[in-house]
């Protein structure tokens, strides 16, 4: 097979510095605000993405380096493999996150609810449709019982 190469089509902009000091997931981001450049030649790109509430960015992970094939991911003690978590030191280093708009102005995309560290190359924007996204009956494998413990998160980063 060839070689894939992406080019960024802009870049995010957080208050996150480092990974280290960023929120794990979205639900643990809720409020964070940040914008999102995009590259002049992809502003038309841009049009009636307005009337969306939340969008989903696909994003490269470039401080990732390296990778395993198998990760203890951080809400366990034991070993997956990394196609079962969100690790980001994968294979392919892409990311992927669901963000809440509050508004455009040009081409800067103004947005909420990022877990994302600044600097951050954009490879995607897609809209989120909750009526074609969401699914009624899903299974979570073993992250079920440790994502519910994520969404009772407190203020202060402890598990409940």
């Amino acid at each position: 097979m060839n070689e894939i190469i992406y080019r960024p089509i802009g870049v995010i902009h957080t208050p996150f510095s480092e990974a280290k000091d960023m929120p794990i997931q979205p639900a643990g981001a809720q409020g964070t605000d940040g914008w999102i450049e995009l590259f002049p030649e992809f502003a038309l790109g841009l049009k009636d993405v307005d009337g969306f509430s939340h969008l989903v960015l696909l994003y490269h992970f470039h401080m990732s380096e390296g990778y395993s094939l198998e990760v203890v991911p951080f809400m366990d003690d034991t070993l997956r493999g990394v196609f079962a978590t969100r690790a980001p030191k994968r294979p392919n280093p892409i990311g992927l996150s669901v963000v809440r708009l509050v508004k455009i102005q040009e081409n800067r995309l103004y947005v909420k609810d990022l877990d994302i560290v600044d600097g951050t190359p954009l490879l995607d924007i897609k809209p989120f449709v909750a009526e074609i996204d969401n699914r009624e009956t899903t299974a979570s494998g073993w992250l079920s019982e440790k994502a519910m413990k994520f969404r009772t998160k407190r203020s202060d980063d402890r598990f409940d």
